[in-house]
């Protein structure tokens, strides 16, 4: 079955303060956020009607904005009733949320200080982003090109939207070899996390995970930390050297749309390729993630 083209899709789109027809909710082929990467967005999960760490996710979206000079012009509580505005006139009960704001189209050049700020939020289902058989028994990835970029030269705590297209070239160029995803390092050549979800590496029953010093320190990859912790599990926050995946039982992804993605390999070279098996750490903490995040659900029955 072919999918529907995003800008095909009926529903309604939240933008700039109401609702519109998603086939409406359009901006100008002149708009900066397009030309200049000035965008920020955010990825959310609603499980059950209720979205998941729905104030971390709003406390976020208005730090990325900052960070790359600009505000948003809601506030936490009018993004909050607007994401369940969106899901309610969309009759999404389990979904994904987008929400996303950019400069406008009022001055187009590098320098934008008269621009617009624009927001919008879009919802749709979406199961799961590996398929469940992929899921099962770990998912294949293969060393990245290029690397996550020192803090001193992008603001990499901003999920903002020019920091992905390095993660693209990459996720395209793995699929293309026939991987599900890549690898990437960071600038000084340690491990550091996929194209869109972080990275976790189970070792003698110890969780180790790189320091998110150059890159995103995801929501989930918090969350797992703290399930982990609660299970007794010791969690290792570290830099970690790529030759050290040779001593890793399990591995596995974290982000709102790869929630828990167990890893079955990691190809490093023509010659190298790491194997892992999706073991009792990486399933207990898929459990504890799930229970989590239908936590309300439970509580209502």
């Amino acid at each position: 079955m072919t999918p529907i083209p995003f800008d095909q899709r009926d529903g309604f789109i939240w933008m700039n303060g109401a609702l519109r027809p998603w086939k409406e909710a359009q901006t100008h082929v002149l708009t900066h956020g397009l030309h200049y990467g000035s965008s920020v967005f955010e990825g959310e999960r609603a499980y059950g009607g209720k979205i998941f760490k729905s104030a971390e996710h709003n406390a976020r979206f208005h730090r990325s904005a900052e960070l790359i000079g600009f505000t948003i012009p809601y506030s936490a509580e009018a993004l909050e009733a607007a994401k369940y505005e969106v899901l309610g006139a969309n009759n999404i009960v389990d979904g994904y949320l987008r929400p996303v704001a950019w400069r406008g189209s009022e001055m187009m050049a590098i320098s934008a200080q008269k621009n617009t700020i624009h927001v919008a939020i879009a919802a749709w289902s979406w199961p799961s982003m590996f398929k469940p058989e992929l899921k099962e028994k770990g998912i294949r990835l293969q060393l990245a090109r290029y690397k996550r970029p020192s803090p001193e030269t992008a603001p990499s705590a901003s999920k903002a939207a020019g920091l992905y297209m390095i993660c693209t070239v990459s996720k395209h160029e793995a699929e293309a070899a026939g991987f599900q995803d890549a690898l990437m390092l960071d600038y000084r050549g340690y491990l550091a996390e996929a194209t869109g979800a972080n990275l976790f590496l189970v070792m003698n029953g110890e969780l180790h995970t790189p320091t998110p010093d150059c890159f995103l320190d995801g929501i989930t990859r918090r969350t797992i930390m703290d399930l982990a912790r609660g299970l007794g599990i010791k969690v290792v926050e570290r830099h970690l050297q790529p030759e050290e995946l040779a001593n890793a039982q399990e591995v596995f992804l974290t982000g709102t749309a790869a929630e828990i993605t167990p890893v079955g390999e990691i190809t490093m070279s023509a010659d190298l390729t790491h194997r892992f098996t999706p073991g009792k750490i990486t399933h207990a903490l898929m459990d504890a993630y799930h229970a989590a995040t239908h936590a309300h659900l439970k509580a209502v029955a």
